[in-house]
């Protein structure tokens, strides 16, 4: 939601005749959406288990990159995520950076909306 996007092109190299020619689709979650969110019991008003993002460090974030932000929880929020630069070099032989695109906008469904597609 703050980095760079990149379009990518696979390149012939042992790398990605090891890999049958399949590269990342995405960085990569570091954290799952329940520990980014915590637990929350509802009866008690408490968590069970901590969140480790909050509104605040998201939002952060996002205005340090001068992102604008529509929607969003705390489980999409950037510290949710490997970083792409690091990604990228694990794949450098495999693939050719095609478009780098610098965000100035992310839309995305509000952290309290129910989405039975997310993992």
């Amino acid at each position: 939601m703050t980095e760079n996007a990149v379009i990518l092109e696979g390149v012939e190299s042992p790398d990605s005749a090891m890999t049958l020619c399949s590269t990342v689709h995405g960085a990569g979650r570091v954290m799952g959406r329940r520990e980014a969110t915590g637990v929350f019991d509802k009866q008690s008003g408490t968590y069970k288990r901590a969140p480790k993002v909050t509104e605040e460090m998201m939002m952060g974030s996002v205005k340090e990159a001068g992102i604008e932000l529509r929607g969003a929880g705390v489980d999409e929020s950037p510290f949710c995520y490997k970083r792409l630069p690091e990604v990228l070099a694990e794949h450098q032989d495999s693939v050719r950076i095609l478009h780098t695109l610098k965000p100035i906008g992310v839309a995305m469904a509000g952290k309290d909306c129910y989405d039975p597609y997310k993992d």
